[in-house]
């Protein structure tokens, strides 16, 4: 009975490592990152939406750098100036607090008179004047208020998820804690797509019962923003009664405690990073893993979304087909961090486990590719299917954006943080800076320039495809190329038996 006991207790211990008297603090805090991330679904496939369906997916690559960057950075400057005069308790709801008032107004107010507000007549003058490669800038002038949604949507992830929330978890969390919290709130953020994508549908099903006369999209938007607002009315009730009812209980939390000081990040400017890169060949493939995934992600996700255009013009319909998108992915997500992320790294090792993400990318979007470039020498084979070489392209990116997303937080991210342990203090720590600065934008914007580039020279997202699909593949190369350097690295640094390319032995797991 008491080995039983024990068996057990290893089990709950594995999948629920809190102890009860802590669900006091952890529950809260779980709660407010499921309505962040709740939110964060239902803005991402809304923001997608309006402007795919409106705009078209080529308006995508300008937002994004054109939009979103200055914004964030105007945000930054904003947010600097705020952090020096208020309190953090009100720093929190002064920072989120105008999202949910420009989600509501947006929604109740300037949606329902866009016809008034969007200048149609000035941007027909400067399609008329300005080269066709410029028609997703001007697209973006001509919905302005899509293009503002688009962007505050974009900067909540950014703004409320990493700078808020994670920023409020390492101040009030101690390290023993972290590393049981801080997983939980991993499979907290995929539950949340497995509520928010059925929401999705069933609100953007609604028109199904609505009269033919009726807006069904604004109705659809006004429930959507709805829930945005209440959600986020609950993450600030919340974040109230945990400053209130948490951090008064020294259990949890004591201000006067001393805090195991870290090195501090160095500030390093772009200049100092690429040279610093330069100098460390370990660092520089580091750096190529988390570029090419941004850059591979970016190419592939827009032109998916030209074809999921086309399939759905209906703006019901493209957010139905949103919301099982988000559920489908939060649920092939927890499938892989809970049953194979961690056990294909430890039985696999390294080298293995970093190389399925890039191979994903490969298979699924050479699928996806391959159907988009000869739809029409397959529609003969596809019909006797019963379906279409546009549906199933559409399918085939889907499945290529949900491998691709489930891959990088079971496989990519843990994998990408091993690779650091080996590394010395100074490497560990400059190496990270460097790639967080170089890394992550041109991870981020990479993909939107090169399609940008693109679409200037060659006019729509259909003329380009066969170049995105051509620099995908370079792309996918070199970031296979990287891993294989980096794991021959990783081992000799490690003693862990080479995995690339997989051999018949077992590899030893790696060191931690």
């Amino acid at each position: 009975m008491s080995e039983t006991k024990h068996e057990f207790g290893k089990w709950r211990s594995f999948f629920w490592p809190v102890h009860g008297y802590e669900l006091k603090k952890l529950l809260p805090m779980f709660l407010m990152f499921f309505c962040i991330s709740f939110n964060y679904t239902i803005l991402r496939d809304t923001k997608d939406t309006l402007v795919v369906t409106a705009s078209g997916a080529e308006t995508i690559p300008f937002l994004k750098v054109w939009g979103v960057v200055p914004a964030a950075i105007i945000f930054m400057l904003i947010y600097a100036k705020m952090s020096n005069i208020l309190s953090k308790e009100n720093l929190f709801y002064a920072t989120i607090a105008p999202f949910l008032v420009f989600f509501a107004f947006f929604a109740y107010v300037l949606y329902p008179n866009r016809d008034a507000l969007h200048p149609d007549a000035t941007a027909d003058y400067l399609q008329s004047v300005l080269p066709l490669g410029l028609k997703g800038l001007i697209a973006c002038f001509r919905n302005w208020t899509y293009s503002l949604f688009y962007i505050l949507s974009e900067l909540w992830g950014s703004v409320v998820l990493s700078l808020l929330f994670w920023g409020f978890a390492n101040d009030i969390t101690r390290v023993t804690e972290a590393k049981r919290f801080y997983s939980l709130f991993g499979l907290g953020a995929n539950l949340a797509l497995l509520f928010s994508g059925p929401a999705i549908v069933y609100v953007s099903d609604i028109r199904k019962t609505l009269p033919a006369d009726v807006d069904a999209w604004q109705v659809s938007l006004n429930y959507l923003m709805t829930m945005v607002v209440i959600a986020g009315a609950l993450v600030i009730a919340v974040y109230w009664w945990i400053n209130r009812n948490v951090l008064t209980d020294p259990r949890f939390y004591d201000p006067t405690e001393e805090k195991k000081t870290k090195k501090s990040k160095p500030k390093m400017s772009i200049t100092e990073s690429f040279a610093f890169l330069l100098k460390s060949k370990y660092i520089l493939c580091l750096a190529i893993l988390v570029i090419a995934y941004g850059i591979s992600i970016n190419l592939v996700e827009v032109t998916w979304k030209s074809q999921l255009k086309l399939q759905y013009p209906n703006a019901n319909d493209y957010s139905t087909f949103m919301g099982k998108f988000s559920f489908f992915t939060g649920l092939v997500t927890i499938f892989m961090m809970l049953f194979v992320g961690g056990n294909l790294i430890r039985k696999k090792g390294w080298g293995f486990a970093a190389m399925i993400t890039p191979v994903v990318l490969l298979v699924t979007g050479t699928g996806f590719f391959g159907f988009v470039l000869f739809r029409d020498n397959l529609a003969g084979l596809i019909s006797s299917l019963g379906t279409s070489p546009l549906f199933l392209a559409v399918m085939f990116g889907a499945a290529q954006n949900i491998m691709s997303k489930s891959a990088k937080y079971s496989l990519f991210d843990p994998t990408k943080e091993m690779a650091y342990i080996p590394l010395d203090q100074e490497s560990k720590v400059k190496g990270k800076a460097a790639i967080d600065v170089v890394g992550a934008r041109l991870g981020k914007s990479g993909g939107s320039f090169v399609q940008q580039a693109l679409l200037v020279g060659f006019g729509s997202i259909a003329a380009i495809t066969p170049y995105v699909a051509a620099i995908l593949l370079v792309i996918i190369i070199a970031w296979m190329y990287a891993v294989k350097s980096l794991n021959k690295q990783f081992v000799e640094l490690t003693s862990e038996k080479p995995q690339v390319p997989v051999s018949s032995q077992q590899a030893a797991p790696a060191s931690s």
